[in-house]
């Protein structure tokens, strides 16, 4: 069963918002070392469970989310449009990671589906 994996926050000023988080519930930032502007968040020890996520600057179409992993975005892309939701941004590679689809479900909410492919390019 495909289970949230990721979840992204953003904000207008991220150094703002890292400070927040941060000081509220401890969590941990590292910048990402790739081609956008990024920080990966941890939100705690593998002992408890939970997700970890992202922060990034907000930008007009992009909007806080959660990241579904999902075996094959080709397949659940169909299953999304054929339940009345959509893909918005279709599959695209995220580089040693995996693919990504952002999607909108029947109630206009925004998530995204992450297949995990080490050879994505």
């Amino acid at each position: 069963m495909p289970r949230i994996i990721h979840f992204d926050i953003t904000a207008d000023d991220p150094v703002r918002a890292q400070k927040f988080y941060g000081e509220i519930f401890g969590w941990k930032f590292d910048k990402w070392n790739g081609p956008m502007e990024y920080w990966m968040v941890k939100t705690g020890d593998e002992n408890h469970p939970g997700i970890d996520g992202g922060l990034s600057k907000r930008v007009t179409g992009h909007e806080s989310m959660n990241t579904i992993d999902v075996p094959s975005i080709d397949e659940y892309a169909k299953k999304i449009q054929s339940k009345g939701g959509q893909v918005i941004i279709p599959k695209m590679p995220i580089q040693g990671v995996g693919y990504f689809a952002t999607c909108k479900d029947t109630e206009g909410n925004t998530f995204g589906i992450m297949e995990m492919d080490q050879n994505a390019k």
